[in-house]
């Protein structure tokens, strides 16, 4: 059966060798403190290989453009995300639990937005990349279904494909809310987030 994980196993590729590893790493690395300097609009392959001590030549061996770069960097803070949403939900049981759980998850993923520049930058430029696009799509789709399997334990009574749309629906409009938050002034944003929350516990959580 084909899964937003199977969709996400197709976006990646991977040196294997050890030392190819440490030079991508590098090559990463490199790229994080420029984007986090200038903006990914400003970078320029030549200053990566330099600041990676590595030749511009290896550099597009392994990243052909940079926005192969980018959307290299965009799956890792989606990772880290994703793993964030597993570790907040995973032992949710109860309405109760859920509430807790999500608002806790909200709160340190706004943090995450606000604690990354490069983060900030990647997903400002989101929609102006189709394979961004499809990466945010394809982890939509994982989040969506890590919410979606607590809430069923929460409701069992509840439709399963109802559940299903909803939570999609609920992180996919997460991403929206935190970028809109981050956009904005911090007062304002931390309102904004707020009450996300609160419309989501809302629907989530009918009375």
């Amino acid at each position: 059966m084909v899964t937003a994980e199977s969709d996400l196993a197709a976006l990646r590729r991977a040196p294997s060798q050890k030392r190819s590893r440490e030079r991508v790493e590098r090559m990463l690395a490199a790229a994080s403190e420029v984007i986090a300097e200038q903006g990914s609009d400003a970078m320029r392959m030549g200053e990566v290989a330099e600041r990676a001590s590595v030749s511009i030549g290896s550099l597009y061996q392994y990243f052909p453009d940079k926005g192969s770069i980018i959307r290299t960097l965009a799956d890792r803070y989606n990772t880290l995300g994703r793993e964030c949403i597993e570790g907040e939900l995973a032992n949710v049981r109860d309405a109760q639990g859920l509430r807790v759980a999500f608002g806790g998850l909200i709160d340190t993923y706004y943090q995450l937005f606000l604690a990354e520049p490069v983060m900030r930058d990647i997903w400002s430029g989101t929609q102006a990349d189709k394979q961004l696009r499809d990466i945010d799509l394809v982890y939509g789709r994982i989040n969506g279904e890590i919410l979606g399997r607590a809430l069923k334990r929460v409701r069992p009574q509840a439709d399963p494909g109802e559940i299903d749309r909803t939570a999609f629906l609920v992180m996919s409009l997460g991403e929206a809310a935190m970028r809109l938050a981050i956009s904005v002034g911090r007062e304002e944003g931390d309102r904004l987030v707020e009450t996300y929350k609160q419309m989501v516990l809302r629907e989530l959580l009918p009375v």
